[in-house]
């Protein structure tokens, strides 16, 4: 293949991101991580992103790609190396569906969860999140959604395992427990001792900071 240039515009901290370098690590891609101030966009991130005006975007070899698990299907497409999408028509299908599943629910039903003051309101958005969970929970089969070895459903579920945790400690709530979920958190603890996935883990304290300084906000207003 002919010389890449390869950047990755991101901010430190984003699940987003992490879908990205994840995939990145294990094709062996190198490339330029290039941090953006989302407050103060940069001229690149605007000529790269005119639409959506926000991170990730993979930019290879002057062309841009745009939206996290499309940016990952894009790297599983280009590099040779490790499969992340199933090869399998179907089980492709089916990877698909749970990683858009996973966007369109997982992110709302947890931010609500922590950052809603109304006490009814967030147990009410407790019992959804739960009820998202254990539709993961029962699609679970085997050690990974990817089965023996962990793929395009699992890179996607990158949030569950590292940033649920760190929100439901900072809220002081029971979220996501062995106890209620014993096949999915059981996949949280595998998923996260993978070599690949601890390198390109985001820093836990500066996270943890940045929520907890959001929930104490919340009860400064609430009293």
């Amino acid at each position: 293949m002919a010389q890449e240039d390869v950047k990755l515009l991101g901010v430190i901290g984003s699940p987003f991101i992490c879908r990205v370098q994840i995939a990145l690590k294990l094709k062996g891609v190198e490339y330029q991580f290039v941090p953006q101030d989302l407050q103060n966009k940069s001229e690149e991130l605007l000529k790269f992103n005119p639409i959506h005006k926000k991170v990730p975007v993979l930019v290879h070899n002057e062309r841009a790609i745009n939206e996290s698990l499309v940016i990952v299907e894009y790297i599983d497409e280009v590099w040779k190396g490790k499969s992340i999408l199933p090869t399998d028509p179907y089980q492709r299908a089916l990877a698909r569906f749970w990683a858009k599943f996973i966007d369109d629910k997982i992110y709302s039903a947890a931010w609500k969860s922590v950052f809603t003051v109304n006490k009814e309101e967030r147990e009410k958005n407790i019992k959804v999140l739960h009820e998202i969970f254990q539709f993961l929970e029962d699609e679970l089969k085997d050690k990974f959604f990817g089965g023996e070895k962990f793929g395009f459903v699992d890179i996607a579920a990158i949030y569950i395992a590292f940033w649920v945790p760190i929100l439901q400690e900072t809220a002081g709530l029971q979220l996501f427990t062995n106890e209620k979920f014993p096949k999915l958190y059981k996949w949280s603890q595998e998923f996260m001792n993978q070599p690949t996935i601890k390198e390109c883990l985001p820093p836990r304290d500066p996270i943890f900071a940045f929520f907890k300084g959001r929930c104490e906000s919340l009860l400064a207003l609430a009293n």
